[in-house]
C-alpha cells in the first residue's frame, strides 16, 4: 500500500537574476557567499561558469534571461544557491544557481500555488510560472538544465 502524497511542502523561494526561483527545500544543499568563478569557453549567456564546492566543480547558471532584465548590479554581495542534481549524474551530482539576496522558506500546499502561464513559449530552463501568495515565482526545470549542462561540459 503506498503512502499517501503529503498535504504541504516546505519550499524555498531564492531570487535569481529578478525572478523568484521555486523550489523544493530539500533540493538546497547549501546558499555560499560567491567567489571565483572559472569561465567556460562559448557558454551561453545563462552559463555564468564554474565555481569549486566542496571539491567539485560546479556549474552556475542565472536566471537573468527568464526576466528579460538589462544587467546592473545589487547592493547586495552575490550569493549562490547550490541546489543537489535531480538526475544522479556521477559527473554533475551539483548545480548553482547565482542570487542576490537570501532564500526564503515558505510551506505550501496546492491552494497556495497557482499556475499563471499565459499560453506564451516558456524560456528554457523553466518547467512554470507560478503565484506563490503575493509572489510570483518560476519553477526551473533543473532536468533540462542538467541535461544540456552535462553535454556541454562534457568535454570542457
Amino acid at each position: 500500500m503506498s503512502e499517501p502524497l503529503p498535504r504541504e511542502i516546505r519550499c524555498v523561494l531564492i531570487p535569481s537574476g529578478g525572478v523568484r526561483l521555486l523550489l523544493p527545500n530539500a533540493a538546497v544543499a547549501e546558499v555560499i557567499t560567491l567567489t571565483g568563478v572559472e569561465p567556460v569557453a562559448d557558454a551561453p549567456q545563462w552559463l555564468v561558469g564554474r565555481i569549486t564546492w566542496r571539491g567539485w566543480r560546479v556549474p552556475l547558471v542565472r536566471f537573468d534571461h527568464v526576466a528579460a532584465l538589462p544587467e546592473e548590479g545589487s547592493a547586495q554581495a552575490p550569493r549562490v544557491a547550490v541546489l543537489k542534481g535531480v538526475s544522479n549524474h556521477p559527473d554533475m551530482p551539483y548545480l548553482a544557481v547565482l542570487t542576490h539576496g537570501f532564500p526564503r522558506l515558505t510551506t505550501l500546499n496546492a491552494e497556495l500555488l497557482l499556475p499563471t502561464h499565459d499560453g506564451h513559449e516558456l524560456p528554457f530552463g523553466v518547467r512554470a510560472r507560478v503565484l506563490v501568495r503575493d509572489d510570483t515565482a518560476v519553477i526551473p526545470d533543473l532536468e533540462a538544465l542538467e541535461e544540456t549542462l552535462v553535454g556541454m561540459l562534457a568535454e570542457a
